[in-house]
């Protein structure tokens, strides 16, 4: 693991022996992947990993005081949210080594795009006696790692939430609703939300079950993707400033849009499929509809 150079004292990095993190789920625990490609925003995630501190070769290696208090930090970073939150902090005391297990639980509503997981070995207080060149303030970092997990998948993620359609101006018999507004290079959190009518049963129920979906939820789902890819499509293309050449900030809308699109379009212009959708609007949407694939099984 690259280090920084710091401007104290730290042991070396076999003084924790930290185990990867695993994913749990309910058939059972898994090793933590790169990517999970079905995530969205209603799934909530249930991380473990278990470290282990030699604590007297920690506090000796960095000149520390037998009785100093180290304490474990496990802390979470998400791009797609612009979120940051503690995901667990453990207090160290004694001299005999220590296993802590991390234990982390994320709302799906918290997350997006790239979720960094940063483990961290840190003084728990600040100490004034210790020796020159050793650690003195609270929170100096003794040891740390980070891991990373890309939340996007294939398909287009943005935050959504059910509500009961009669309370907004939305027709009462409508299943969903997609909203997009901003700039193409505002962030894509805070420009995209996807609506389900509580009321509608077959909507509401297909995304309660979107982790482990039935044969009709798979079915709503498909529709659901299908209708919000063409609707950003749609978007996209409507704005004149949507072209080839242009670099969007990661998970600005703009980039959202595009990587949407090249998926759906791959080796196409913006430009051929805007004259195509002009000039021939129904043919566009027969494409834009075999592109989703939709009814069909994921691969």
């Amino acid at each position: 693991m690259a280090r920084h150079a710091l401007p104290y004292r730290v042991p070396p990095d076999d003084v924790v022996d930290a185990g990867p993190w695993s994913l749990v789920t309910p058939d059972g625990e898994v090793p933590l992947p790169e990517a999970i490609d079905d995530w969205d925003y209603q799934m909530d995630l249930h991380l473990r990993r278990r470290v282990r501190i030699d604590q007297v070769r920690t506090r000796s290696q960095a000149g520390l005081p037998e009785s100093t208090e180290l304490m474990l930090s496990a802390v979470w970073t998400a791009t797609g949210s612009n979120l940051r939150g503690p995901g667990r902090l453990t207090r160290l005391t004694g001299s005999a080594p220590a296993t802590v297990d991390l234990d982390v639980h994320l709302r799906g509503a918290d997350l997006g795009g790239l979720l960094v997981l940063d483990t961290a070995l840190v003084l728990a207080e600040r100490r004034d006696d210790a020796r020159p060149a050793a650690p003195r303030r609270a929170g100096s970092v003794l040891w740390g790692d980070a891991v990373e997990l890309r939340l996007q998948g294939d398909a287009p993620q943005f935050p959504m939430a059910v509500i009961d359609f009669s309370h907004t101006s939305f027709p009462n018999g409508a299943a969903w609703h997609i909203q997009i507004d901003g700039e193409l290079d505002s962030a894509a959190m805070g420009s995209l939300l996807l609506l389900i009518n509580e009321r509608n049963t077959a909507a509401a129920e297909a995304f309660q079950n979107a982790a482990r979906p039935r044969p009709v939820d798979r079915i709503v789902l498909s529709a659901v993707y299908a209708d919000v890819a063409r609707t950003m499509i749609e978007h996209a293309l409507s704005q004149e400033d949507f072209v080839d050449e242009t670099d969007y900030a990661e998970d600005s809308l703009g980039s959202t849009l595009l990587s949407l699109f090249h998926r759906l379009f791959p080796e196409q212009s913006i430009t051929d499929v805007r004259l195509r959708r002009d000039h021939s609007p129904s043919v566009f949407s027969s494409e834009l509809q075999a592109a989703v694939k939709i009814f069909e099984e994921p691969e």
